[in-house]
């Protein structure tokens, strides 16, 4: 069985990529650097240079290969999942797992981009697995400067609660998915074991950065909306929730 992992470099396919070496496997590993992805995996894996913003570029490391782990990011999200899986299908790709999100089943931020990357893949015909994480417990790091230097956590998600989740757990979800067939054809929502608040989740973060003294919450007034300033914080809040991998 062969298997290749689309954004080999990032969060979550690096330790995809690890996981299945220590299950003694050889992965193929798609990257845009050949240097970039050696040094992570030395000459365990076979490595393809190319771009999933490129179609054509990533052709010859799909062609041969069993199974596909994906892993999209940003607007173009649709259009580049489309893609790779007409390049499967016409490769005879047995199945392709899709790192998603838990927001397609609310509709929210990124998860708009991801329902549409899952419906043009069910579209094309591949059978396919969606891994549909919560919140990146990593992407909490983005807190760490503003606490070491103010004491200061700013969220934007106010009294809302969220089951984080530790990226290697995610990892193994995709690697179950990758080697066995009972979940193919279905959308796994992956979850941390209990939901938390902005107002909890900083505690242990300030264990190791220092004391959080307070937490600042942006709530957008309605006379704000539509203004050059609030699409400008609206940017930077999403950009706050990212969830992705370099691809």
């Amino acid at each position: 069985m062969t298997y290749l992992i689309t954004g080999a470099t990032g969060e979550v396919g690096s330790r995809v990529v690890r996981q299945l070496l220590e299950r003694g496997l050889r992965p193929r590993v798609l990257a845009r650097s050949a240097e970039k992805a050696r040094p992570l995996f030395g000459d365990r894996v076979d490595i393809y240079v190319g771009d999933l913003a490129a179609p054509a570029s990533i052709r010859a490391a799909i062609q041969g290969t069993d199974t596909v782990y994906l892993v999209n990011v940003g607007p173009e999200i649709p259009q580049r999942d489309e893609a790779v899986a007409m390049i499967s299908k016409e490769s005879r790709v047995r199945k392709m797992v899709k790192l998603s999100s838990l927001d397609v089943e609310h509709g929210l931020a990124i998860g708009a981009w991801h329902e549409k990357g899952e419906a043009a893949i069910r579209q094309v015909g591949v059978p396919f697995t969606f891994v549909r994480p919560t919140g990146f417990m990593s992407n909490l790091l983005a807190w760490a400067h503003s606490i070491r230097t103010e004491g200061i956590v700013r969220s934007s998600t106010g009294d809302g609660r969220r089951p984080f989740i530790h990226s290697e757990d995610i990892a193994s979800v995709c690697v179950a998915s990758l080697l066995q067939d009972e979940y193919t054809e279905q959308a796994l929502p992956s979850t941390g074991p209990s939901h938390s608040h902005s107002e909890r989740r900083p505690t242990s973060s300030a264990k190791q950065l220092g004391s959080v003294s307070r937490i600042r919450q942006y709530r957008m007034k309605k006379r704000e909306r539509g203004t050059p300033e609030s699409a400008a914080r609206r940017k930077r809040l999403k950009r706050m929730w990212h969830c992705g991998g370099d691809t």
